[in-house]
């Protein structure tokens, strides 16, 4: 398998989920056993010698990665949802999407003090989501090692958003 299979898999959906918006659909990759599984391994194996304490996965697609990643690496998974979704008491985050606004939310006891952690999603678009779940995660007192991405469209700049964090896509859309 090679980068140019995963990104040969990656479909265009037009006008979803608005007009004028070009989705990255991933379901393929998730369909192929081997491509799914070359990206977990690609992401797992930045993480290896230096295993966080948890993988941090924003909702929902992030949960499909995150949760593979937590199971070969043997660390838990905490789950970054959208507001109200969450049954415990929550800490929550707004942010600015491309085509609108949000707000995320993770349980107040997700992590202890000094956790490290590992954000996963499928894609960084503006930064936004990312961005306020590694603030959502300061704010509990975890400590962001990294922030992994399948795809990055790189016209966008979202990696501006991210600040200092250390930043992996497997796949750039320039």
């Amino acid at each position: 398998m090679s980068i140019e299979t995963i990104r040969a898999a990656i479909r265009d959906v037009k006008d979803f989920p608005k007009e004028g918006i070009i989705f990255k659909d991933i379901t393929p990759i998730l369909k192929s056993e081997k491509l799914f599984k070359e990206v977990v391994d690609i992401i797992a194996k930045r993480y290896e010698k230096d295993r966080p304490d948890y993988f941090a996965v924003i909702e929902s697609r992030g949960f499909l990665f995150g949760a593979a990643l937590a199971y070969k690496l043997g660390c838990g998974m905490i789950p970054i949802r959208k507001k109200g979704k969450l049954p415990y008491r929550t800490v929550e985050e707004s942010y600015a999407l491309e085509y609108g606004s949000a707000t995320i939310e993770v349980h107040e006891d997700a992590l202890e003090k000094g956790d490290k952690v590992v954000i996963v999603d499928d894609l960084l678009a503006t930064g936004g989501t990312a961005a306020a779940a590694a603030k959502l995660l300061g704010k509990i007192g975890g400590r962001v090692d990294g922030i992994e991405f399948v795809i990055e469209l790189a016209f966008l700049k979202g990696r501006a958003n991210l600040g200092n964090h250390k930043v992996n896509s497997i796949i750039v859309v320039d």
